[in-house]
């Protein structure tokens, strides 16, 4: 299903994937839709935010290690997350 968001056109991703947001400098997981923006959560936890789909890009393999590391590192900390 295409989204139209900023006058272009943005096929959202499968929920789960990592995502970078470059409005806010913020690494997330793809929810869902919410209008014509995104919903992304925060990997290691927190509240889910909204951005336009013009500002968000899949990771590059090395940040998606960088993210999955920060994730696990998380969880071995407080493995109630």
């Amino acid at each position: 299903m295409d989204v139209e968001a900023g006058g272009g056109k943005y096929d959202p991703p499968a929920v789960g994937e990592l995502m970078y947001d470059g409005s806010t400098d913020k690494v997330g997981e793809f929810r869902g839709l919410s209008g014509s923006s995104w919903a992304l959560r925060p990997i290691r936890g927190g509240a889910e935010w909204e951005v336009e789909p013009e500002c968000v890009r899949p990771l590059s393999s090395d940040e998606r290690l960088r993210a999955l590391n920060s994730q696990a590192n998380t969880r071995s900390r407080n493995p109630l997350r």
